[in-house]
């Protein structure tokens, strides 16, 4: 363990020069402050609405940020998460991974407070972006920038989020590799990874590893990399069937609605709910790392998040004239209902 805080170092490194020095990005194409002159108050409306609303609510920050994870996974950051699918063809929403989440409605809402102040000139992927951004920040999580500029897609493909979305039963190669197809790296999938600190599952989305992981069955062919006394506890008084897929678990267990490192702490006693999550210390750099920052004041880990989020948000942006700027978010502007 002794390489921890160097391999740290280096992480944090690398993130700084991709994330801050925009000249040296390609395709770095936003700026903060877009709407500077077209809506000056894009941002605080944005801003108001979620401190108004999160605190009633703080589960929908865990919502949003998976949302925008989800969406620029697909297409890039352009809304396409929240089109509707049209004459029957099914939209990403449509796709398993996207069924379970909740923030349509609630970008909806900011959507249409933005549109009654500026109509037309806000993006819903811009929207969602800064929603997510100041959602994190309301429930103690860390603030970072957010550069504007994104435009709307026009195109929704289930298929594509079945395809592209990272899966809760990869190994860390296979996530790694998705990561790497999104223009991100080794240090953004282990931070982004962090915002499991917030998160929940149903039962059934990791229930082989509690019940069928070789293909066995019962409770004896359990998932070794899990803590045993975990696996039993959750088999006990959360996931008592397999097929449950109502049943909700806190990802990370006692503090799943604060911004912490309860979620590392966990993966270092082998209580990652996901094999994802648990592939994350089958790797020494990514384990020396998670180790390092869990001993490291939590504004380590909040400015390495930050950092990633950041560079997130740039995936595969639209720009100029790339798409559009949607009126309504499940819709494109020439399809009425």
């Amino acid at each position: 363990m002794a390489m921890a805080a160097p391999l740290t170092l280096v992480v944090v490194a690398a993130a700084v020069a991709v994330v801050f020095v925009g000249g040296g990005v390609e395709g770095w194409v936003l700026k903060e402050g877009f709407y500077e002159q077209s809506c000056p108050r894009a941002e605080a409306l944005v801003k108001h609405y979620v401190e108004q609303h999160v605190p009633l609510a703080p589960s929908v920050a865990a919502t949003l940020i998976r949302t925008h994870f989800h969406d620029c996974f697909v297409r890039g950051c352009d809304a396409s998460v929240l089109l509707n699918g049209t004459d029957g063809a099914e939209a990403e929403k449509d796709a398993a991974p996207n069924l379970t989440l909740r923030g349509f409605a609630f970008i909806d809402r900011i959507k249409s407070v933005v549109e009654s102040e500026c109509p037309g000139v806000v993006s819903c992927a811009d929207i969602l972006a800064l929603a997510t951004r100041d959602a994190i920040s309301v429930i103690g999580g860390p603030f970072w920038r957010v550069a504007t500029g994104r435009r709307d897609g026009r195109v929704s493909i289930k298929q594509e989020a079945l395809d592209q979305i990272p899966a809760p039963t990869m190994n860390f190669t296979d996530l790694l590799s998705s990561f790497q197809s999104k223009g991100l790296d080794l240090a953004d999938l282990i931070w982004l990874s962090g915002a499991h600190t917030i998160g929940i599952a149903h039962c059934n989305s990791f229930s082989k590893r509690l019940y069928n992981f070789t293909g066995k069955g019962g409770p004896g062919d359990a998932d070794p990399s899990l803590d045993a006394e975990y696996a039993a506890n959750l088999r006990r008084s959360k996931c008592a069937a397999p097929s449950d897929n109502t049943t909700i678990v806190e990802m990370d267990p006692g503090s799943f609605l604060t911004f912490d490192l309860g979620y590392y702490r966990g993966l270092l006693r082998r209580r990652g709910l996901f094999q994802s999550d648990a592939a994350l210390v089958t790797d020494a750099a990514a384990e020396a790392n998670i180790a390092s920052v869990v001993s490291s004041p939590p504004e380590v880990f909040f400015q390495v998040f930050a950092r990633s989020m950041a560079k997130l948000g740039m995936v595969g942006v639209k720009t100029g004239s790339e798409g559009e700027i949607r009126k309504h978010c499940a819709l494109v502007n020439d399809i009425h209902y």
